[in-house]
């Protein structure tokens, strides 16, 4: 099984729901992580508008890109246009993609919802290009 890494500025939102999405939509095609160039918090609308859809993410933790291994990770995937940011050995993964997704942190719940929508559509297409 492929293991997939995404990753965001502060794991806050983009990356959770990407998260949380691949955990549900790839449960038994792909192993899935998520994390930040700093650690945060699991923003409480992120956690809102993935429970809109069914998913909990309730209990994922923001993490520190630093704490985890490259050579791990099969694919990486930034959400927020981070990837020149990457230490080299992220971006030299078999799969690399930066999907620059507008970060939502801010932003009114119709941009948390379509953004929502843009990253399960995204993880979608990527776990069948893995599977």
């Amino acid at each position: 099984m492929k293991k997939v890494m995404f990753v965001c500025k502060r794991n806050s939102c983009r990356s959770q729901m990407a998260e949380g999405f691949a955990r549900e939509l790839g449960a038994g095609k792909i192993n899935v992580t998520s994390s930040g160039l700093e650690a945060s918090r699991v923003h409480p609308t992120a956690i809102q508008v993935m429970d809109e859809v069914g998913i909990d993410i309730s209990d994922q933790t923001s993490d520190p890109l630093s704490d985890f291994n490259p050579e791990d990770y099969d694919a990486v995937i930034s959400l927020c246009g981070c990837g020149v940011n990457l230490p080299e050995a992220w971006v030299l993964r078999e799969v690399f993609a930066d999907w620059e997704l507008d970060d939502p942190d801010g932003q009114p719940l119709a941009t948390f919802r379509r953004v929502r929508d843009e990253v399960k559509e995204r993880v979608e297409k990527l776990i069948d290009s893995l599977s």
